[in-house]
C-alpha cells in the first residue's frame, strides 16, 4: 500500500475499492458520531468490569473505547491489515470471522456488532455465533443499516461496475431490484432483525433507529452540520425515526 499522503497505484486502488465494496470501511477516526453511539450502548448495557467482544472490530476504535469504559475488551477482525493496526492500541485482537468466532462458549458479557452484519456471508450464522459466545444473561448490541433510510450508503453496481457513494431511494425498491443494485451489502427492516434474533434464541430488549452524526459536514460547515444534527436527533423521538440511518438493537441471551 502506498505511503500515507501518497496516491495509491492502480492495483492498490482497485483493492481498496473492492474491499470497501465487500466489507465496508470501519471507523478510522473517533469523532462525535462514534462517541454518541458509545453513549447509546453505555445507557443500556453495563460495560465497566465486563468482558466485551467487538465482533468485526476493524482497526479497533471501539475496542479501545470499551477499554476506556473499564471493560476487558476483545476484538476479532477478518482483514489481516486491519487486525494488525488494531493491535497497536489493543492487545486482545484475534484474526477470524464473525461467522466462526475463535472463542469458547459463554465467554463474554457483551458482544458488539457495529455495521458488520450487513456484510457477512451468512448473517443468521453470525448471530448464532454471537449467542454462543455470550454468557446467559449477556447482551448482543447491533448497529446495522436501516432499509427505511432514504439513501443507500454502500454504493451500487451499475452495468457491471461498482460506484461508490450515497444513492437515493435504492432502499425503497423491491427487494429483488435492490439486491441487483447492491448485492454486496444488506439493509434490514426492524421485523427482519427481530426474526433473525428470535431464530437464534435471543430476546430483543431495546430497538430503535438513529440518524447520522454528519461529522464531515460539521467539519466543513459547522453551523449547517449542527443544525442538521439538532433537527434529525429530535426526529429520533418521533415516528419519523423509522427513516434513520441505522438500527440500534440490544438483545439478551436468556438465562
Amino acid at each position: 500500500m502506498g505511503r500515507i499522503g501518497s496516491a495509491p497505484d492502480d492495483q492498490t486502488f482497485e483493492r481498496i475499492v473492492a474491499r470497501a465494496q465487500e466489507r465496508g470501511n470501519p471507523s478510522f477516526v473517533w469523532r462525535a458520531g462514534q462517541e454518541r453511539r458509545l453513549a447509546l450502548v453505555r445507557e443500556r448495557v453495563p460495560l465497566a468490569g465486563q468482558r466485551v467482544l467487538d465482533a468485526g472490530c476493524g482497526v479497533g476504535m471501539y475496542v479501545a473505547a470499551f477499554h476506556r469504559e473499564g471493560a476487558t475488551a476483545f476484538g476479532v477482525e477478518i482483514e489481516p491489515e486491519r487486525a494488525a493496526e488494531a493491535r497497536r492500541d489493543a492487545r486482545r485482537i484475534a484474526a477470524g470471522s464473525v461467522e466462526k468466532l475463535p472463542f469458547a462458549d459463554a465467554s463474554f458479557d457483551v458482544v458488539f456488532s457495529h455495521e458488520v452484519l450487513e456484510h457477512v456471508g451468512d448473517d443468521a450464522q453470525a448471530i448464532r455465533e454471537a449467542r454462543r459466545v455470550l454468557r446467559p444473561g449477556g447482551h448482543l448490541v447491533i448497529f446495522t443499516p436501516n432499509r427505511g433510510y432514504p439513501f443507500e450508503t454502500h454504493g451500487i453496481v451499475w452495468r457491471g461496475q461498482y460506484h461508490f457513494g450515497n444513492f437515493p431511494l435504492v432502499n425503497y425498491l423491491p427487494a429483488a431490484w435492490r439486491q441487483r443494485l447492491c448485492p454486496h451489502a444488506r439493509a434490514y427492516t426492524g421485523r427482519e432483525l427481530r426474526r433473525l434474533l428470535a431464530a437464534a434464541g435471543l430476546r430483543v430488549v431495546a430497538q430503535t433507529q438513529i440518524f447520522p452524526g454528519f461529522d464531515n459536514i460539521v467539519a466543513r460547515r459547522p453551523g449547517l452540520g449542527r443544525l442538521l444534527r439538532a433537527i434529525l436527533y429530535r426526529l429520533e423521538h418521533t415516528p419519523l425515526r423509522v427513516m434513520g440511518l441505522s438500527h440500534f438493537v440490544v438483545a439478551t441471551r436468556e438465562a
